[in-house]
């Protein structure tokens, strides 16, 4: 008669195999619990089965890091007359996002024509040198779907990206407080809230610059606003590989609040990765017992 102790009931699960209407089939090298060579066994399998619930954590933890480097973000360029803020804004208006993330604008006022145009936080109603520039785009009336859009990606995440709209009718929007920010600090001098209020009592006339730009410092666009169907029209939009606005051979740098060229920022990016993928690569090895040379 067999000793159904719930040890060795367990030894038989773990150790024999089940045979239909025969009950469990015991491997007679395997019976005793308290077999030196059992006991090895068991206890092996239960660290693989540890370093394996070690590498899916690490994995997991992998990819989350990717979708975080990896954002979409969406802003609503412009509003109507009764929308909570007026017509006059970016919504949000102060954004975070990492190296790599894409900051997709929806031209959405009804009507509305407006523009996203880089400044510097110095003077947030003047195209900053270098800057990137949407160009003028026309929303009807009525336009309920295909909204045209504008896709920034970001390629440096280390300094703030100012912006504003540079339309001058019926008044001048940026004057009104339509500016906007990715990555702009949360406390200091040079916050948001700082940047909107020197633009409302900025003076002169917000600057119009030249025709738009896809490249600007920190982040850039692979095309221009789009579709512009149904209505909608663009005036002064860039075209694919249009040079940055207002760049030419003797204009000066951008100020430090927006400078680093986009492939300072893509390398930043690969650097993350690289590091990333190295972290990962010390885990597994880790966790399996493998030493790296």
């Amino acid at each position: 008669m067999f000793p159904f102790s719930p040890q060795r009931l367990g030894g038989w699960m773990l150790k024999g195999r089940w045979e239909f209407g025969c009950g469990p089939k015991i491997e007679p090298a395997l019976y005793s619990h308290h077999s030196p060579s059992s006991f090895l066994h068991f206890n092996s399998r239960a660290k693989v089965n540890m370093r394996f619930s070690y590498v899916a954590s690490a994995l997991l933890s992998y990819a989350t890091i990717v979708a975080a480097q990896n954002q979409v973000v969406q802003v609503q360029v412009g509003a109507e007359a009764n929308s909570p803020g007026g017509i006059f804004q970016f919504n949000p208006s102060n954004v975070n996002a990492t190296a790599g993330s894409t900051i997709t604008f929806v031209f959405s006022g009804n009507p509305g024509n407006h523009s996203i145009t880089q400044s510097t936080f110095q003077s947030p109603c003047q195209p900053a040198p270098g800057g990137f520039d949407s160009g003028f785009v026309f929303i009807p009336q009525g336009l309920s779907s295909g909204n045209p859009t504008f896709n920034l990606t970001v390629t440096d995440d280390s300094h703030p990206i100012w912006f504003y709209c540079k339309q001058l009718a019926p008044s001048p929007h940026c004057k009104a407080g339509m500016v906007g920010a990715i990555n702009a600090p949360g406390a200091g001098s040079n916050t948001f809230q700082a940047f909107q209020q020197a633009a409302v009592a900025s003076s002169g006339t917000p600057g119009q610059g030249a025709n738009g730009a896809l490249v600007g410092s920190g982040a850039s666009a692979s095309d221009a606003p789009g579709p512009l169907t149904g209505g909608a029209s663009g005036a002064g939009v860039p075209t694919s590989g249009a040079p940055a606005a207002g760049s030419s051979s003797s204009s000066s740098a951008p100020p430090s609040s927006s400078s680093s060229s986009p492939s300072s920022g893509s390398g930043s990016s690969s650097d993350a990765m690289t590091l990333a993928v190295n972290a990962i690569s010390v885990i597994l090895a880790a966790v399996m017992g493998i030493t790296l040379a």
